[in-house]
């Protein structure tokens, strides 16, 4: 079948890297982390523990008391952050993001698009 070694030696290095690449287990993240106040220059986000939550931009003049609410769940197998932002004149948006780290003083998580988005805890 392989008439050298050195065609050997590179079906075993592929075969190896195939293995290692495929097999990386993905970190997963605790939920209650998320719990509390984010924010990304003017941009705020607030996980209540009860799977709801507002969000709010001063750069628009608007302030917490006047955040648009939504509802979140996090899928601790997929590490998939999905919010459902609830529109005033009725409707939802769904939003989907993976979440790439999320520690006690760091968000961060990518969209479908691939871009990334980074918020710090608010203390």
């Amino acid at each position: 079948m392989f008439k050298n070694k050195k065609t050997i030696l590179f079906f075993i290095l592929v075969t190896c890297c195939c293995l290692v690449a495929c097999n990386h287990d993905d970190p997963t993240f605790d939920p209650a982390l998320l719990i509390g106040k984010w924010v990304s220059g003017t941009e705020y986000y607030r996980y209540d523990a009860d799977g709801t939550g507002a969000t709010w931009d001063t750069s628009d003049d608007v302030s917490e008391e006047e955040a648009q609410p939504y509802t979140w769940q996090f899928n601790e197998e997929t590490n998939r952050l999905t919010v459902l932002h609830q529109m005033e004149m009725g409707g939802v948006i769904p939003k989907s993001y993976t979440v790439t780290n999320l520690t006690e003083n760091l968000l961060q998580y990518k969209d479908q698009y691939n871009q990334s988005f980074t918020y710090n805890r608010v203390r």
